[in-house]
């Protein structure tokens, strides 16, 4: 199933998402819905909770009082924290019930205001950020919940603000418009991005390669990196393997086809099958079928090889390498990309090489520049700026 986290700030209208999105066949999981549910009366949690805060914070039928709750832990750190040793474990559990519950072609969206604030954008395939302007969301507070000016202005300080919460998102749908719009933006995401999305990952199917374009350079392609790489480590734990961000759109001011090129580690090539593809292809990489090898440097010297994995997001590219850690061509794939860094001249020739391939094979993912001699030129160059500068992957 697809696993999409849902947030925005309040009266973001996350909320109208949320309806729009069960309406085109969701399975939907309210987190404050699961919160309020493992600590109804009669349950442990509630208990759990009356025990270390005492009866204060019920009410006068024996629920939870969370407005008297939050008077005791709102500026008691340490009560706080045992609070939430109590209840976020709780949720978790509820949530994981509900999530095994659907079916296996679910699309299921978590709606969790705080999702940002607590660190779980890197356990979805998918962070669907609400965005609408501050102004908007006072107006909305007074006119919808009666909340005086305020009382909402702390509560939307109290939580994450909009640049965080863009930091954490894949799609940011802004709401600043009407209902009928944001359903418009709704349904096109349903169609363009999460259904194909669902299917691919069910099928285990890598997007397929579109025609080659160089994009101008884009100053969020280490954001997205970071996004993806925090998905691959929560996907691969316990294991701490290295991660890093190569190829074009890891070097700064380059232009670029539009694919993420990320580097897994692994001690050896055995370790890149069984659990660990299985575990990539869940989290939304799966393996793209075949053998595959780096063109080795300098040419003729064996073939040096890898695993290779794609994406599931359909508007997403991403090349994943899997490599035995401190391999040549590990090694190479960090080396390309820190002197690139380092040498504005050849990040010139590079990236006339790349126009003048790709204006010559604009069908081929790649575009054949592996083989060009220029690579075996500046790997010599590369290695003697290595020796030169003490550089080291």
């Amino acid at each position: 199933m697809l696993r999409v986290g849902l947030t925005g700030g309040i009266g973001s209208g996350k909320s109208a998402v949320a309806a729009r999105l069960v309406e085109q066949g969701a399975v939907l999981i309210d987190a404050d819905q699961v919160a309020r549910e493992v600590v109804a009366p009669g349950t442990e949690g509630l208990a759990e909770i009356v025990a270390a805060f005492s009866e204060q914070v019920l009410d006068s039928d024996g629920a939870l009082d969370r407005a008297a709750l939050g008077a005791v832990v709102f500026a008691d750190e340490t009560a706080r924290r045992r609070l939430e040793a109590i209840t976020h474990p709780r949720v978790r559990a509820r949530t994981a019930e509900l999530a095994a519950a659907a079916a296996p072609d679910a699309i299921v969206v978590n709606d969790v205001p705080l999702l940002v604030e607590v660190g779980l954008a890197p356990t979805y395939h998918l962070v669907v950020v609400v965005q609408t302007a501050v102004s908007t969301r006072l107006e909305r507070l007074a006119r919808d919940r009666g909340m005086d000016r305020a009382e909402a202005e702390r509560r939307i300080a109290a939580q994450a603000d909009d640049a965080r919460r863009r930091a954490a998102a894949d799609v940011v749908l802004t709401n600043d418009g009407s209902l009928a719009a944001l359903h418009e933006a709704v349904d096109e995401l349903w169609r363009q991005r999460l259904s194909p999305y669902e299917h691919n990952l069910r099928e285990r199917r890598v997007v397929p390669p579109h025609r080659v374009d160089l994009a101008e350079t884009d100053p969020s392609w280490p954001r997205q990196y970071g996004r993806l790489a925090a998905r691959i480590r929560h996907a691969l734990a316990p294991a701490d393997l290295r991660i890093d961000h190569i190829g074009a759109t890891a070097v700064p001011g380059l232009a670029a086809e539009d694919v993420i090129d990320v580097q897994v580690a692994v001690p050896n090539l055995a370790d890149a099958d069984g659990v660990l593809a299985d575990r990539l292809a869940n989290a939304g990489f799966p393996r793209v079928p075949g053998q595959w090898w780096d063109d080795p440097r300098p040419a003729g010297s064996g073939r040096w090889e890898k695993r290779l994995h794609g994406s599931a997001d359909p508007a997403r590219p991403v090349r994943l390498h899997v490599r035995a850690a401190d391999s040549p061509g590990w090694r190479y794939a960090l080396l390309m990309r820190d002197h690139l860094c380092a040498d504005p001249d050849q990040r010139a020739a590079y990236l006339l090489l790349k126009r003048e391939l790709v204006d010559a094979a604009p069908e081929v993912s790649g575009a054949g520049t592996a083989r060009d001699p220029w690579f075996d030129e500046e790997y010599l160059r590369a290695e003697q700026w290595a020796a030169q500068t003490g550089w080291t992957p």
